[in-house]
């Protein structure tokens, strides 16, 4: 049977996110310990765990047919790589950091200095938009320590919370570009496989759908029914259910998670009461 071939990190937190998305999707993957491929017993794939950086190359050359992996990576050695899908989790930023101690203007500051980074290609592209020339040096793993021995007057890597250089005596300057984790496609992949990557897609977007919204129950007097439905961004329409007291209905519907809490002071002054905010699993639409 024709099997899709998936590539993931081996290891770290894009490798946790991208074994939870497949197994919210209903993909069970039987990996154990230290295995580079595993098989799913419920769907037709084959995993492989690899470097974070190898993912590009194999993409390219065809070795697997998807990947799921951060979008700062594909922009930095896989920009001729399609985006089928970005997947809204492992977020972060690719920023130019300097000493706490250094007055900073603008990205001219970094002419003619020297700039430590993982991601030469990025800051090459990105300083030449800008009209500033600087020296690079690459160097691969933590590149936080660098001003400190001297070896560079900045640096740039990926940012998530920001901590990591403060603890370095580092300030974020600039902000280059932001990436999220990404479901990447060979050009190589066969029909037979663009097939199960479309199943796969609409598991995908279920899922993520779901996270994105929360499912609504609330009770309101009929005679407040009108303005409590309209103050309820729902799917289609809300479901209306009369409840045993009468003159009164319980209210059932979908939102975004992010508007919950702009409307909810507005649905109590309308007359809502006993509101129940649940988590949603899949949203098959």
């Amino acid at each position: 049977m024709t099997k899709i071939r998936i590539a993931i990190q081996k290891s770290g937190r894009l490798n946790e996110d991208s074994l939870e998305i497949l197994k919210n999707c209903g993909i069970s993957i039987d990996n154990g310990k230290d295995q580079l491929k595993a098989s799913s017993r419920n769907f037709p794939m084959e995993v492989f765990y690899l470097r974070n950086g190898d993912i590009p190359q194999y993409l390219r050359d065809g070795v697997v047919d998807i990947a799921i992996i951060g979008e700062n990576v594909l922009i930095e050695k896989g920009h001729d790589i399609d985006i089928a899908v970005k997947l809204g989790f492992s977020k972060c930023r690719v920023s130019l950091a300097v000493p706490k101690s250094v007055k900073y203007n603008s990205v001219q500051d970094f002419e003619g200095k020297r700039i430590a980074t993982s991601y030469p290609n990025t800051v090459k592209n990105y300083l030449e938009e800008k009209g500033v020339k600087a020296d690079l040096h690459i160097i691969n793993g933590s590149v936080e320590i660098a001003p400190n021995i001297g070896l560079a007057d900045g640096i740039c890597d990926i940012v998530s919370s920001g901590s990591t250089l403060f603890k370095n005596n580092l300030k974020e300057v600039e902000v280059m570009l932001k990436s999220e984790a990404v479901l990447a496609v060979s050009q190589k992949i066969t029909e037979e496989r663009k097939a199960i990557l479309s199943k796969l897609q609409f598991r995908i977007k279920s899922v993520l759908q779901a996270r994105q919204s929360k499912y609504v129950l609330l009770n309101a007097p009929n005679d407040r029914l009108d303005a409590v439905i309209k103050l309820l961004p729902g799917m289609r329409s809300p479901t209306v259910l009369p409840l045993a007291e009468e003159g009164w209905s319980s209210v059932h519907t979908v939102i975004n998670k992010d508007k919950f809490w702009e409307v909810i002071d507005e649905l109590k002054q309308a007359g809502a009461e006993g509101i129940l905010v649940c988590p949603i699993e899949k949203m098959v639409l």
